[in-house]
């Protein structure tokens, strides 16, 4: 016959495995949610400034107009930095 522990040892790998691919399946779904977000972002910002730079390298530039705007604001104001 069937010893109980064996049986719960069995039950008990079973569900192991179920929870396993269940989150595998989670993880591959979220992935690919991801993929397709960065696709999209891909697309609709492939040239944003001149040269066809990205979404992060725009940012970036626009930060280095504003301090030099800062600048040269402070230059006409007279003021030394």
């Amino acid at each position: 016959m069937m010893d109980p522990t064996l049986v719960i040892a069995a039950t008990c790998l079973f569900a192991v495995c179920v929870v396993a691919y269940v989150l595998l399946q989670a993880w591959q779904g979220w992935l690919e949610l991801k993929r397709q977000e960065l696709e999209r972002v891909g697309r609709s910002c492939s040239a944003e400034i001149e040269g066809g730079a990205g979404v992060g390298a725009a940012r970036i530039e626009l930060a280095d107009m504003k301090e030099r705007i800062k600048k040269l604001e402070a230059i006409a104001a007279g003021v030394e930095l």
